[in-house]
């Protein structure tokens, strides 16, 4: 009899991780999946209940509209849980949607849960860790710092890697040609981040325009390049257009253009966040930059319990990546940092390769790990 398994996703990167995790348990056993997923999840053999695009939302100005609505989606996938009796319910991310879902059908019966993606309880709101403790019964870590603040409380978790170690690279020949087509030629290349949504752009854009533009001045055969994310082309050519420098812009949807732009850097300006990790994969050294409005910035450091908000730093246990948080992100102070960066990234080149390797590259797939550890859990 094949293993059910309901699995529940609510945006992109769950989405990733979940059919990653499908593939997975597909290699290692005969298994039936329901639940609520996106394109690569149906791929993989999921008929989602209804599109996945209903549960992306973030902030109250987008959720409260859909908020009845989605009362009654958490309502229907508790109660087609609970008619179909899975082995195990495999819940990624999007805890607001997916830890009611646990509350309710944990209320009726003695199904099990596993949660991927653990909260970040190591820089706030600590307690966390035991409410989650009340409604799964299992963690799936993507950091290997992360299980022992869920085993405090009781709660089993399986740090299964992360899925930067499975990011595709460009190879020599694609870094090569988009030199080339950039007219770049062996120019010193930043790569500029400047995060990937509209308030980020309308707050780091400045910032990041008076940095490059203080880093270029004794460096007038430096180039730039700025990948857009995906819903922000006319943003960021409107806010680029008042830069002392002339970045190529990658637009949004040339994925192998952004794929090179990584690998060609020799150095990038980046906005706090995961894709410290997508730099490290492609071994390019960073400085980090980030700002939020006032107030959110009070709150978070008054709150904070780590030091660096920096991936690379945590994972390496290491302050070796600049960064420039909230009062500090002064342009001068950044592109001093940069200026050292392009010339003495060795060490940080090593914490690199360091970080992709504590993350698990070069073992088996976080997606097989993951499967392991479900099915383990269950045995």
């Amino acid at each position: 009899m094949s293993l059910r398994v309901f699995v529940i996703a609510g945006e992109a990167s769950g989405d990733k991780l979940g059919a990653a995790a499908m593939a997975g348990l597909r290699t290692l056993t005969g298994v039936e999946f329901r639940g609520v997923g996106g394109t690569l999840m149906e791929e993989q053999g999921l008929e989602s209940r209804f599109p996945m695009s209903e549960l992306s939302l973030m902030g109250i100005a987008e959720i409260l509209p859909k908020y009845l609505h989605l009362k009654r989606r958490i309502r229907e996938v508790a109660e087609a849980i609970l008619d179909w009796r899975p082995d195990v319910v495999l819940t990624i991310d999007s805890p607001d949607f997916c830890l009611r879902v646990a509350d309710l059908v944990k209320a009726r019966a003695d199904i099990r849960f596993c949660h991927y993606v653990a909260p970040t309880v190591w820089a706030w709101r600590p307690e966390r860790a035991a409410r989650m403790a009340a409604k799964v019964d299992q963690v799936l870590a993507l950091f290997p710092f992360e299980p022992p603040y869920f085993e405090a409380v009781g709660l089993r978790c399986d740090f299964v890697g992360h899925p930067a170690v499975t990011d595709e690279i460009a190879d020599e020949a694609a870094v090569a040609r988009f030199r080339a087509d950039h007219g770049i030629g062996e120019a010193p290349l930043v790569l500029v981040l400047p995060g990937s949504r509209r308030g980020e752009i309308a707050r780091l854009g400045p910032i990041f325009g008076d940095t490059l533009g203080r880093f270029a001045g004794p460096r007038p055969e430096a180039r730039y390049v700025l990948p857009v994310a995906p819903g922000l082309d006319a943003a960021v050519r409107a806010e680029v257009a008042g830069w002392p420098v002339d970045p190529v812009l990658v637009p949004s949807a040339d994925r192998a253009g952004k794929r090179a732009a990584f690998r060609a850097a020799d150095l990038a300006l980046a906005a706090s966040g995961t894709v410290s990790l997508e730099l490290a994969a492609n071994g390019t050294p960073m400085v980090i930059a980030y700002r939020m409005n006032p107030l959110t910035e009070r709150i978070v450091k008054r709150k904070l319990l780590v030091d660096t908000v920096t991936l690379v730093n945590l994972v390496t246990e290491t302050r070796v990546v600049p960064e420039f948080l909230g009062a500090d992100c002064i342009p001068h102070r950044i592109a001093a940092a940069l200026a050292h960066e392009l010339n003495a990234g060795a060490a940080q080149k090593a914490a690199l390769d360091e970080t992709m390797r504590r993350l698990g590259q070069g073992e088996e797939p976080p997606g097989v790990r993951a499967a392991r550890a479900i099915l383990d859990g269950l045995s």
